[in-house]
């Protein structure tokens, strides 16, 4: 540091000692305005966890195809917000599900954000043709509903074919018969939240058993090989 002619030397140790204070106070700041600025990195988690929340793709796939075999949903392409919605519904316990759970609570916020911002820019699967003659009140109740109970079609909120519609309606196209059918008891049981103004809740209530049922295998004989949008 340089000195000034005439300065007194305690004067201008002084100064040089509070200089390199203030050095270290904006170093260490920087540094920890750094670390704590870091976004979560979505994909890494994905494919590798975090803390003690194991990877998604163990469950979910590496291109969120999901895994019908263990009762996994596809989540590619759904939308972000009710990607982050179901995580924290999850996480409180008002979505009840023995394994998720655990894993929901053991992200933070920011690390469920990131994770479903990366499932959601994931492209999502194709829907396979509806073998609609074949099932003829699960095709009337999803793309038309029945208006004398007040019951609105699936597709008016999942989307033509329910391919889904972002930001908060996911897709059905390519779910599993079961995987639907168990989550239209969830929402009649209450053990998972309604949706949006809770829409689910009524509408898996004026659903009948033989209604639920056709639904689910409308929507799951759209099952196949995972193919996805480009």
């Amino acid at each position: 540091m340089g000195t000034i002619p005439g300065e007194p030397r305690d004067r201008r140790h002084a100064a040089g000692l509070l200089g390199l204070a203030f050095g270290l106070v904006v170093a260490v700041a920087a540094v920890s305005v750094s670390a704590e600025g870091a976004a979560p990195d979505g994909a890494a988690i994905i494919a590798h966890g975090v803390g003690t929340a194991p990877a998604c793709a163990t469950c979910h796939g590496a291109a969120g195809q999901g895994n019908p075999a263990i009762g996994a949903p596809a989540l590619a392409g759904d939308g972000a917000a009710y990607l982050r919605a179901q995580l924290r519904h999850f996480a409180a316990g008002t979505r009840i599900n023995p394994i998720m759970q655990p894993i929901a609570h053991a992200l933070t916020p920011a690390e469920q954000a990131a994770v479903a911002a990366s499932f959601a820019a994931m492209p999502a699967p194709v829907p396979h043709p509806v073998a609609a003659a074949a099932n003829p009140l699960g095709a009337r109740l999803a793309r038309r509903g029945s208006w004398a109970i007040g019951l609105p079609g699936c597709e008016q909120c999942h989307g033509p074919d329910g391919i889904g519609v972002a930001p908060h309606f996911p897709h059905l196209a390519g779910l599993t018969a079961k995987y639907i059918a168990a989550q239209l008891a969830a929402f009649r049981a209450g053990t998972r939240p309604g949706g949006p103004q809770g829409l689910m809740a009524r509408v898996a209530n004026k659903l009948t058993p033989p209604e639920r049922a056709a639904i689910a295998a409308y929507f799951g004989a759209e099952s196949g090989p995972a193919e996805k949008k480009p």
